[in-house]
């Protein structure tokens, strides 16, 4: 299945679950002194979670574009080096707004993974939050529960609030979360070590693909949590790991979402890919990746510049000039080139990006 088929029957699932199918926000946030980047599906529905704002559309369902490189949620150092965290990437998402809340969103959750998108249902494993002394906060029985229709007691795992009580930042709207996770090493390799063992382990092949986040508290400034009007649900599933889980791949940059970019970087350089750990290697996975959040951020309006969300753009640039330059051979600007390989492929999707294909060409290449 390719990445386009992926991100459509995503789509086309909630829609007939009567979700309104909506346009991803900006990835750059300009009306929330919270937040520098969308970190999550759910940003562009804060004020709907508080309470401050009434959604006309009780069920929404979108593919939103994130950026994970400052605050609270920071994958840049993995980038590269692991085969699964991503600086720019997309979440597929799907949202209630008071109406209904984790028996439909784990029931719609394994519908779609086992029935529509047909992963091996021996291969999953959910998590439930366990409950915080500090937050005075019980464990999650309910989804516990609701997980027992479908898995086995030993695959179905209790987690710590780390892992398993979803925030958005320092304060806001937040709440226990269920997460699905894959496993997709060797049958040789699951049957010498239990895929529940590495489960939140940072194992490359056993992976969270999908996280059902059950919206009820809101965290104040001063840490503590208070109820919210209306309980609601917010789900985000990582897109590039999905692909790879679907396509049978170990790695996300072995999937359709990058190969069209590591092909052309390949071209570009005349280094070819072979998917390993070597400093070649990760270049080309390094530069695949900034790219794309450099390209999604210049369409959305940030120019790299020397402070705030535009020094975070300029730093991702630099460092994929760096890696190119110190490893790929290059000896003038580089990134540029890609970015009609990136229109052809995320485009349909992502109309900006073919609008403002020319800015963003320019800009980057200046900054080169």
């Amino acid at each position: 299945m390719t990445s386009k088929e992926t991100r459509q029957k995503f789509l086309d699932f909630f829609e007939e679950k009567n979700h309104r199918i909506v346009a991803s926000a900006p990835m750059v946030v300009k009306d929330d002194p919270t937040l520098m980047f969308t970190n999550a599906g759910m940003n562009q529905f804060k004020d709907i979670f508080l309470g401050n704002r009434v959604s006309k559309d009780l069920r929404i369902a979108d593919t939103q574009k994130c950026l994970r490189v400052s605050g609270k949620h920071n994958d840049l150092e993995e980038v590269g080096v692991d085969t699964y965290h991503h600086t720019m990437f997309e979440m597929l998402g799907n949202w209630s707004f008071g109406d209904y809340f984790k028996k439909e969103a784990i029931d719609w959750a394994w519908e779609l993974l086992v029935d529509v998108y047909g992963l091996n249902p021996e291969r999953l494993y959910a998590t439930v939050f366990e409950g915080d002394n500090s937050d005075k906060l019980d464990a999650d029985t309910e989804a516990e529960e609701l997980w027992q229709q479908y898995l086995p007691t030993e695959r179905i795992l209790r987690a710590n609030k780390k892992d398993n009580f979803w925030e958005m930042g320092d304060q806001g709207p937040c709440g226990p979360c269920s997460e699905i996770h894959v496993d997709l090493r060797s049958d040789a390799d699951r049957a010498s070590k239990p895929g529940r063992d590495l489960v939140n382990a940072d194992h490359p092949q056993v992976v969270e693909i999908w996280n059902l986040v059950f919206i009820q508290f809101n965290r104040k400034a001063s840490g503590l949590l208070e109820g919210l009007p209306a309980k609601h649900v917010d789900t985000g599933m990582g897109f590039e790991r999905l692909c790879m889980a679907l396509q049978g791949k170990t790695s996300n940059y072995d999937t359709d979402v990058f190969s069209p970019l590591i092909s052309k970087i390949s071209d570009l350089s005349g280094v070819s890919y072979t998917a390993s750990d070597n400093q070649t290697d990760v270049a080309i996975r390094v530069i695949s990746d900034h790219i794309r959040a450099i390209a999604f951020a210049i369409s959305d309006g940030q120019i790299p510049s020397n402070s705030g969300a535009g020094y975070v753009i300029k730093r991702i640039l630099r460092r994929g000039i760096r890696y190119g330059y110190s490893f790929l051979g290059f000896k003038e600007g580089f990134m540029h080139k890609l970015i009609p390989t990136l229109a052809a492929q995320m485009g349909d999707a992502f109309p900006e990006l073919k609008k403002q294909q020319e800015l963003i060409t320019r800009v980057i290449q200046e900054e080169e």
